[in-house]
C-alpha cells in the first residue's frame, strides 16, 4: 500500500506499522465480532459485509481477522470484500490456534504454519497477506522455529510483514512479573530471527496496562502497536446496560467485568468519557473519546475496534479526527480503575 491514498477513501489520518512504513488508516476494523465470540444470533453476513465496505470507505483500511474466527468463516467473509476491493485494504490475519468443539490448542509447527497461510490466502481471495500475526506460541515448538517458518512466507512473497499477539493476561502474570513480561521475552527471541513489524495487545481506557512496558518497547524499536479491544468489549461505548445479560456464546457472559454488579460499579468510567465528549460537541460519543485516547498514546498506535455494524464502523473511523486536549487526557487519567478482572 505504501503511503498512497486510494481513490474512494475519505481523507483520514494515516499511520505506519513497523520500520517498513506500512501505511494504514489511523483506526482499523476488527472483524472478529462478525462471526465469532459475540452474540451469534445477531451475526448477519450481508450486514457485516456492508460494515467492511463502509469501514474501507471511511478510511479504516486495516482489516483484522484470524483463521480461528468461526473458525475460517471470518476470513471467508473478509475475502468477499477483498475480491472487489483488495487495493483499498490492508489485510491482517493470524495463525497458530486451532479450534476444537470444546477447546482451543496452539500449533506452531513450521509445516502447519505454511499450510495454514496457503489456506488463509485462498479464503481471503488474495495473493499476499499484508500482516501475518502469530496468535499464540506453541509450548511444544520453539517460537524461533515457528517464526522462522513465518519469515519464509515473507521471502516467498506470500506475506509482507510479521506481527505477534501478546499472551493472555493470566498467562502473562504466571511468572509473578508485570503483565507483558512474557510477551516481551517472546519478542526479544523472535527479533533475532526476523523483524517484528507489529504487536497486538489489549489497550483501552479501562485496560491501560500496555502503557507500562509493552508500548514503550514497541515505540523504541519502531514496532507498530495494534490496540485490541480499545472499546473495552463494548463497555466504553456507553450503550450497554448493567444486568442486560449476554447470549451464552458471547465472551462477555463469562467476563468478570460484565456481571451486573461490576457493570454498575464501572459506570463512572463511562460517565467521565461522556463529560469529555460533551465538551467536543453534541455529536461526539464516549466511544470516540475512548478511541481518541488510544490514538493519543503514540503515532505508532492503531486501535482496532471490532464491530459488525455500518453505523459503528463510521463512528469509529471518525474518531481519528478528534483531538483530546491536555485537560481531557488529564481527566481520563483521573478516572477510577476498572473493577473486576480475569485474575
Amino acid at each position: 500500500m505504501g503511503g498512497q491514498e486510494r481513490e474512494g477513501h475519505e481523507q483520514v489520518e494515516r499511520r505506519t506499522i513497523g520500520a517498513g512504513a506500512l501505511a494504514v488508516g489511523a483506526v482499523g476494523l476488527g472483524c472478529m465480532p462478525m462471526s465469532w465470540a459475540y452474540s451469534g444470533s445477531r451475526q448477519r453476513g450481508d450486514a457485516s459485509l456492508r460494515a467492511v465496505h463502509r469501514a474501507l470507505d471511511a478510511g479504516s483500511t486495516l482489516l483484522d481477522t484470524a483463521d480461528m474466527y468461526g473458525p475460517f468463516t471470518n476470513e471467508l467473509l473478509v475475502g468477499r470484500a477483498l475480491k472487489e476491493r483488495r487495493q483499498d485494504a490492508f489485510v491482517s490475519t493470524k495463525v497458530g490456534l486451532l479450534v476444537g468443539e470444546q477447546h482451543i490448542v496452539a500449533n506452531g509447527r513450521p509445516g502447519y504454519v505454511k499450510r495454514a497461510c496457503d489456506a488463509s490466502l485462498r479464503r481471503l481471495q488474495t495473493d499476499v497477506i499484508d500482516l501475518y500475526q502469530l496468535h499464540r506460541e506453541d509450548p511444544e515448538v520453539p517460537v524461533e522455529e515457528t517464526w522462522g517458518a513465518m519469515a519464509d512466507l515473507v521471502r516467498a512473497g506470500k506475506v509482507r510483514a510479521l506481527g505477534l499477539c501478546a499472551v493472555g493476561a493470566r498467562a502473562g502474570r504466571r511468572s509473578g512479573g508485570r503483565l507483558h513480561d512474557a510477551t516481551i521475552r517472546q519478542l526479544r527471541r523472535v527479533q533475532q530471527v526476523f523483524p517484528v513489524s507489529a504487536v497486538q495487545a489489549e489497550l483501552s481506557v479501562w485496560s491501560p496496562e500496555a502503557l507500562e512496558s509493552l508500548l514503550p518497547w514497541c515505540e523504541a524499536r519502531d514496532v507498530g502497536f495494534l490496540a485490541a479491544m480499545p472499546l473495552g468489549n463494548g463497555f466504553l461505548t456507553g450503550t450497554l446496560t448493567p444486568g442486560q445479560g449476554f447470549e451464552p456464546d458471547d465472551v462477555r457472559a463469562r467476563h468478570p467485568r460484565f456481571t451486573a454488579e461490576m457493570m454498575a460499579a464501572n459506570q463512572p468510567i463511562v460517565a467521565g468519557l461522556r463529560r469529555i465528549a460533551a465538551r467536543h460537541g453534541t455529536e461526539v460519543t464516549p466511544a470516540q473519546v475512548a478511541l481518541a485516547w488510544v490514538l493519543a498514546q503514540g503515532r505508532h498506535v492503531v486501535p482496532v475496534p471490532g464491530t459488525k455494524h455500518e453505523r459503528w464502523a463510521t463512528e469509529n473511523a471518525a474518531s481519528a479526527a478528534l483531538r483530546l486536549s491536555p485537560q481531557d487526557l488529564a481527566e481520563v487519567a483521573q478516572l477510577p480503575g476498572a473493577r473486576g478482572s480475569w485474575d
